[in-house]
């Protein structure tokens, strides 16, 4: 029970977290105003702060990977709790700016030693689903936080919109000091052993994989609110529902994936990847279609939050020596894809119409699939028949 509560605590400070990266993003106009700063410049305070987890995930993981996780998990929610409570009385952009960039720094090695934690706090057959729980928290603040949050700020203020996520992680670190266990590291890996696992071939197949499959999702899930609108000319209050509906299935696709993770990796991946591209053809088809879209939503929403997790999975696996440092890649290079799929999502779009955005997600799946091909033969294919050929030789 004690085990169950401490994942359920630190899924809510993966919730507080991902809130405060991206439910900034509902209450941008209002930042806008009070600031004096167009619309461009107010967007930097989303797109910096993804730049940053890009860039500093794996060194700010490396710094901090010698430190008991408890204290870590701690400290970084207090942190963002005080930047959210800063963020809510900043006199000026320049502070708010601030407020957003020093946090950001900070946001892989949460998610790293949050992954890690949740996996080591159960036996190893259901570490997956573990880490599915933990990935709740962040299926919820990507889906749920941006409505909230605009929500608050339209109905009250942008003050009460920053204390939200700020008495979010304040709970958490509550929640933290009372229930969480001490978690101190028992063998510190060094630097070197921690960054050797770089030299691994495998690994970056698995990091090439895990890119393309986000850049796969957000390719489209980007464009959310524009091919509802265009193609099945749905209203502005219809999309807001659809969210909702999108992040309810999430949740339930998230605990699934985890499930089949924990049964057979390479098998999940596989099917999941012809799942993701059966979804986009229907959606390509019969998107135009009211009801179906509906109901195409609610599958898409379920099949999206469950390509996180199977990313995840599927990096670390190739690196069980360092599992913090590993999180903390998947982190960064998640972001990546996240920034590849826009851009290509967006160059369809641009240059062919909403309605073909459908095709870069699919340019990304074939790439995915062809990274997991190639690892799966060069390397566990070659490493099955190893292990085949030894035990011949042993009898």
């Amino acid at each position: 029970m004690k085990k169950r509560l401490a994942t359920y605590i630190i899924a809510l400070g993966v919730f507080g977290i991902v809130n405060t990266e991206l439910g900034v993003v509902g209450i941008l106009p209002q930042i806008s105003d009070r600031f004096n700063v167009s619309a461009s410049q107010a967007g930097m305070l989303v797109s910096m702060f993804a730049l940053i987890i890009a860039l500093s995930g794996p060194f700010a993981t490396l710094l901090f990977s010698g430190i008991n996780r408890k204290t870590i998990l701690g400290l970084v929610v207090v942190v963002f709790a005080i930047s959210n409570l800063v963020s809510a009385f900043s006199p000026t952009y320049s502070v708010l700016m601030l407020c957003r960039v020093f946090p950001a720094f900070l946001h892989p090695v949460y998610f790293s030693v949050a992954f890690a934690a949740a996996a080591s706090s159960v036996p190893k057959e259901q570490s997956a689903a573990a880490v599915a729980k933990v990935f709740t928290g962040l299926t919820v603040g990507m889906v749920l936080g941006v409505p909230i949050t605009s929500f608050i700020g339209d109905r009250y203020s942008l003050e009460v919109a920053f204390l939200f996520s700020a008495i979010v992680n304040m709970i958490t670190f509550i929640g933290i000091v009372i229930w969480i266990p001490s978690m101190p590291v028992e063998e510190k890996l060094t630097y070197g052993k921690q960054l050797r696992i770089m030299l691994k071939p495998q690994l970056w197949m698995n990091i090439a994989a895990t890119c393309f499959i986000l850049a796969a999702l957000y390719s489209l899930y980007s464009y959310f609110a524009e091919y509802l609108i265009d193609v099945t000319n749905m209203s502005g209050r219809t999309i807001s529902f659809m969210l909702v509906i999108f992040g309810a299935s999430g949740i339930f696709g998230n605990l699934c994936a985890g499930k089949f993770l924990s049964k057979n990796i390479t098998v999940t991946i596989s099917v999941y990847l012809l799942l993701l591209g059966a979804v986009y053809l229907l959606i390509f088809y019969a998107g135009k279609y009211m009801f179906p879209m509906i109901l195409i939503i609610v599958i898409w929403g379920a099949v999206f939050a469950g390509g996180l997790i199977i990313g995840q999975t599927w990096l670390t696996s190739e690196a069980l020596e360092a599992p913090e440092f590993a999180n903390s890649l998947f982190v960064s290079f998640a972001n990546l894809g996240v920034v590849f799929g826009t851009a290509l999502g967006g160059w369809f779009l641009a240059r062919m119409g909403t309605h073909s955005i459908v095709w870069s997600g699919i340019s990304f799946l074939i790439l995915a699939s062809v990274c997991i091909g190639v690892k799966i033969r060069l390397f566990d294919f070659k490493e099955s028949k190893s292990k085949t050929g030894n035990n011949s030789a042993n009898r």
